[in-house]
C-alpha cells in the first residue's frame, strides 16, 4: 500500500512540475511578444520624428571638434 501511495505521490509531482514548466514558457513567449511590440512601436516613433525633421538635421554629428 505503501508502494502505491508514494508511486502517485511521485506521479502527481511530476505532473504539477510539467504543468509549471508549461506555465512558464507560456509567460516567457507572451513576454517576448510584448517586448517585441513595443520595440516596433518606439522603432516608428523614431522613424516618425526623424521623418518631420528639416533637411540636413538629425544626421551624423561631428564630435571630434
Amino acid at each position: 500500500m505503501s508502494d502505491a501511495v508514494s508511486l502517485a505521490t511521485s506521479i502527481l509531482t511530476m505532473q504539477a512540475a510539467s504543468t509549471q514548466q508549461a506555465l512558464s514558457i507560456e509567460m516567457l513567449r507572451q513576454n517576448a511578444q510584448a517586448e517585441q511590440g513595443l520595440l516596433a512601436m518606439l522603432q516608428q516613433s523614431a522613424d516618425q520624428a526623424k521623418a518631420m525633421l528639416p533637411a540636413g538635421q538629425g544626421g551624423n554629428v561631428d564630435v571630434s571638434a
